[in-house]
């Protein structure tokens, strides 16, 4: 970017202090102040202000700032600066905030904005639009990028094919490092980064690799056959999907891979750029799931968005707490007879419920991780029973202790009687802690087993299974013993 004068100084929004050339200090940057002064730009339409603040800016930390700006002051922002976005900074936006301000921009520039874009980075800005859209946007784009966002996009969102970029570097297993050189020099055609050369036989099927650095090692002479490594190249097929693809990245230690279709032949690269995106991508969707919200939920969502999509699994947990409701309904006669077991039946579920999140947290990013697999399951399966079963005892003398304790204390009962309740609530912290180790393993292992995904579901379910067992344990020995 151009380097921009600054604005005069009864045009200067106000704020904290830049620099002499007109840069905040970094501790600055996205602090509110910055942002209060980037706002002030706008508002003003000081597209110069606005360029000599941002100019030193990375695009990720651009798009950052776009998402602090209300959504009158980004309408606002893109109409100062042309009715466009930076591609690189359209690229590096959260998904949620994408899509907005792709609306608010022409097609005929966010169609510009994608052609200078690698094809994996295009088809990222593209994929949550609409198909109406999408074709839109598409049809102002050149013949030739147009085709090449196409064939992504006909791959499966979360798919190798979606992730890899067409742009790679490929040769022959006869050319030399010579060779390789100039034509690496020769040519414009080449993606913006990568970090290894593909060796390709005649059906242009990869057979070898050669880092760059070992590439630059060598001679002239040396022919590429001679350097190349296969036991390192991993190719990733352009249907497997993309946890698949990172747990390769992860294995193996990779920094790109070649991609290829049904017939083997190289149509791509993922690099490790990808694969970290995806990373976290999955972790926040497991996380979230985990906690019953959607995948796509964000900070801008609308007040009725997110109480849609969070409505479903509420819902659901609303049955397993009336089921929960029903079991204490079975017991209403103990409960009316000894009070305190009204006051002692919540300690007793929600430790199982704690201990099974426990687990299960562990156990949904072992089965992501490959970490937990058929041959170790029983194994993992026994030592979480134990986990729960020793975590069981322990608390069940401390509960038990202070449980019967303060029964006595409290004048309830006597002595045998405040005994009779300590040793429930202990069997019931051990039955139950036992249960929710047994549930926090089995349940995602079973869901996974199923074909559904366990990070979704499986909290509903164990949080059913320690609640009514807890209750029901905990009630039925309190109705057996001290009736």
């Amino acid at each position: 970017m151009s380097e921009i004068a600054p604005a005069d100084e009864e045009m200067r929004p106000e704020g904290p202090a830049p620099d002499e050339d007109g840069q905040f200090a970094d501790d600055q940057t996205l602090s509110p102040d910055f942002v209060r002064a980037i706002a002030d730009a706008v508002e003003v339409d000081d597209v110069e202000a606005y360029k000599g603040l941002t100019r030193e800016m990375h695009p990720a930390d651009v798009a950052d700032l776009i998402g602090l700006l209300r959504e009158e002051e980004r309408d606002a922002l893109i109409d100062m600066l042309g009715g466009a976005i930076p591609s690189e900074v359209l690229a590096e936006l959260d998904d949620d905030l994408r899509e907005d301000v792709i609306e608010a921009m022409e097609p005929a520039r966010v169609a510009e904005a994608v052609t200078e874009l690698d094809t994996d980075d295009a088809a990222f800005v593209l994929e949550d639009l609409d198909e109406e859209k999408q074709a839109e946007i598409l049809a102002l784009a050149p013949v030739e990028d147009r085709l090449a966002l196409r064939a992504a996009l006909d791959f499966e969102e979360d798919s190798a094919g979606r992730l890899m970029q067409r742009e790679f570097f490929a040769a022959p297993a006869f050319w030399t490092v010579g060779q390789i050189i100039d034509r690496l020099r020769g040519t414009e055609e080449l993606p913006d980064r990568f970090y290894e050369v593909f060796v390709v036989d005649p059906s242009f099927k990869p057979v070898g690799s050669v880092p760059l650095s070992t590439l630059l090692k060598s001679k002239r002479e040396t022919v590429i056959q001679d350097i190349m490594s296969s036991r390192d190249m991993r190719p990733v097929p352009a249907t497997m999907d993309q946890e698949e693809v990172a747990y390769l990245f992860e294995q193996y230690n990779l920094i790109s891979a070649p991609v290829i279709d049904d017939a083997d032949r190289l149509i791509g690269m993922v690099t490790v750029d990808d694969i970290v995106e995806t990373v976290r991508e999955e972790s926040q969707e497991d996380m979230l799931a985990l906690a019953g919200v959607e995948a796509e939920a964000g900070l801008s969502d609308t007040v009725i968005e997110t109480v849609r999509s969070r409505f479903s699994w509420l819902a659901v947990n609303l049955g397993t707490a009336i089921l929960a409701s029903l079991v204490i309904a079975m017991f209403d006669a103990a409960i009316g007879q000894v009070v305190a077991l009204a006051i002692l039946m919540p300690i007793v579920a929600s430790m199982g419920g704690n201990a099974g999140t426990q687990t299960l947290t562990v156990v949904v990013r072992s089965l992501a991780t490959k970490d937990l697999t058929p041959t170790n399951a029983a194994r993992i399966v026994a030592r979480e029973a134990l986990v729960g079963f020793m975590n069981g005892v322990i608390f069940a003398l401390i509960m038990g202790a202070l449980a019967g304790l303060w029964y006595f204390v409290s004048g309830w009962g006597d002595q045998a009687e405040a005994l009779s309740l300590g040793l429930v609530v202990g069997a019931a912290m051990i039955i139950n802690l036992f249960a929710a180790g047994l549930a926090g393993i089995l349940v995602p292992i079973g869901l996974q087993r199923a074909g559904a995904d366990p990070a979704v579901a499986s909290a509903v379910f164990v949080t059913t299974v320690t609640d009514v067992v807890g209750f029901f344990v905990f009630l039925g020995l309190a109705a057996v013993v001290l009736l």
